[in-house]
């Protein structure tokens, strides 16, 4: 259904720290960088991209949303969010765990980046 996802950034230095780390975590590599300065990972066949906005304005989040990556268990999820949070992220939501609901049982992680940017990190259990 996606074909990429792309959010903005104030400080790219800041993003590549901190989406470095959780791909790195997870066995992605580290960005590439295009001929505009954006920043795109590459990882099990998903593009994930960061960019300062390309109208000048400053970059914000959008309040409600959150960007999902799927995890392999919940030892990658927890490496991911052990490497956000030092790279410049922010923990939040409830520490990292089992939810149940209506899509079954989940491992969740959730962090927002260093621009406000809400992430998750979801395996989905059994």
């Amino acid at each position: 259904m996606y074909s990429h996802n792309m959010v903005g950034s104030n400080d790219l230095e800041k993003s590549k720290k901190f989406y470095d780390a959780v791909f790195t975590a997870i066995g992605g590599k580290p960005a590439i960088q295009d001929d505009k300065g954006r920043l795109i990972y590459m990882h099990n066949g998903g593009i994930f991209l960061v960019t300062a906005p390309i109208n000048g304005e400053p970059a914000t989040y959008a309040n409600g949303a959150t960007i999902g990556f799927a995890m392999d268990s919940p030892a990658q999820a927890d490496a991911w969010h052990t490497a956000g949070a030092a790279a410049g992220g922010t923990a939040v939501e409830d520490p990292p765990g089992v939810r149940s609901g209506g899509m079954g049982d989940l491992y969740l992680a959730y962090l927002r980046d260093p621009d406000g940017n809400k992430l998750c990190a979801l395996h989905r259990m059994g």
